[in-house]
């Protein structure tokens, strides 16, 4: 299958996960992606973590943002390194780049300096607070600029907690990279309609608000706060979460709470509940919810997880399990659609990724390869971009290549 980006060139100067996240997907669907690192390179690649603190394993925080790119390195502080860099977007469809404004105005890599020589590229500018405003020049990690000022950690943080609930690694950063992916994939229609390219900004900022909508919406409205819901006084008893005998928890998801109530009172084992006056119907279960509750959690802390998921597999109404992350790897439904993909590392060794959300054609999306070495495809890009040895000798004598 072709990709849908196949064909599409794309260079990329950027740090960490978000925007270059942006790049592994697309590298993924076909892409071309070239990235641009400084001579000491993508500070992610400094990150360390269990996997590979000795350097014996695998880097998620480098291979996640950056599989399936080819790196070059260059110094665009110096005039032969800018240069090149240009000579590169010149025949590039998209740029990518985290870099702040100051940044990008200081080494002549800003909109109007790459549009100039190419006013089809799609320049794309990934921010912490968004490209206006008094914090546009202030850079911004994902856990402080969505996770905590988008409001999500307030959300989640329960009432009279001993500290606010942290955000998992990288959580706005790639739902974030999806965000630029499918708007670079917009703005790349946009120009086979018009024949324009543009520039595309998204902000963390604005991928936690994004994420919070409805709790934003009410309270710009002056509703102020949507109630955080005690599940002990859950309005709708079968949209809850249950604790096993074995201290897992079953999450039901049952909206259409009638449809589902008597098929599932009849699977656990509680007949008489369905018929219970109390619990009849929606409007008696919402009266008498706290009861309810109680009778589920007496029932549902009778049996083990494995003996509910046997019961359970039969139910119409949609359920699932807090699924740990050894078994979310291990789950068939994962493996049957291709979500964590073997990827072949450049030392030879076999690790897992996750795949980017997206099949086309009914072939999954996966890893078009690991992350590359720094500066792994330096000369194959120059040569590629009509510079001679010669040319690219004189480059790195002069301090461009690092």
């Amino acid at each position: 299958m072709t990709g849908p980006f196949e064909g599409v060139r794309v260079v990329e100067v950027a740090s960490w996960t978000f925007v270059p996240g942006a790049g592994a997907i697309m590298a993924d669907l076909g892409a071309d992606v070239i990235k641009v690192e400084p001579p000491d390179g993508d500070p992610q690649r400094a990150l360390r973590n269990a996997l590979n603190i000795d350097d014996s394993g695998p880097n998620p925080f480098l291979h996640v943002p950056n599989r399936g790119k080819r790196s070059i390195t260059l110094n665009l502080a110096t005039p032969a390194g800018l240069e090149t860099l240009r000579r590169l977007t010149r025949n590039a469809d998209v740029f990518l780049t985290n870099y702040l404004p100051k940044v990008r105005a200081k080494l002549g890599i800003d909109v109007d300096d790459l549009r100039a020589d190419n006013p089809r590229l799609v320049y794309v500018r990934g921010s912490g607070w968004g490209n206006t405003g008094p914090m546009a020049d202030t850079g911004g990690f994902d856990s402080a600029a969505a996770w905590s000022a988008a409001g999500v950690q307030h959300k989640l943080t329960e009432p009279g907690a001993d500290a606010p609930v942290p955000q998992p690694a990288a959580f706005f950063d790639l739902q974030g990279s999806s965000a630029i992916a499918g708007a670079v994939a917009m703005a790349l229609f946009r120009r086979e309609r018009t024949g324009e390219g543009g520039v595309v900004d998204v902000s963390l900022l604005g991928i936690g608000m994004w994420t919070m909508g409805p709790d934003l919406a009410a309270a710009a409205a002056g509703a102020g706060e949507l109630p955080r819901i005690d599940r002990r006084d859950a309005p709708n008893p079968i949209v809850n979460l249950y604790r096993t005998a074995d201290d897992r928890w079953l999450n039901l998801v049952c909206l259409q709470a009638d449809r589902f109530w008597g098929e599932l009172c009849g699977l656990i084992g509680r007949p008489e509940l369905a018929d219970d006056d109390r619990f009849r119907d929606s409007a008696a279960r919402y009266l008498n919810r706290a009861e309810c509750i109680a009778e589920l959690d007496k029932t549902f802390a009778t049996r083990t997880l494995a003996e509910w998921q046997e019961i359970l597999a039969e139910f119409s109404g949609v359920w699932s399990v807090a699924a740990t992350f050894e078994e979310v790897c291990a789950n068939p439904q994962v493996h049957a659609n291709g979500y964590l993909p073997t990827v072949v590392g450049n030392d030879g060794r076999q690790f897992r990724l996750v795949a980017p959300p997206y099949q086309f054609d009914g072939v999954p999306a996966a890893p078009a390869g690991p992350a590359p070495e720094l500066g792994q495809h330096t000369e194959e890009v120059l040569l590629e971009a009509g510079l001679d040895w010669d040319e690219i000798s004189a480059l790195r004598d002069s301090g461009a290549l690092g």
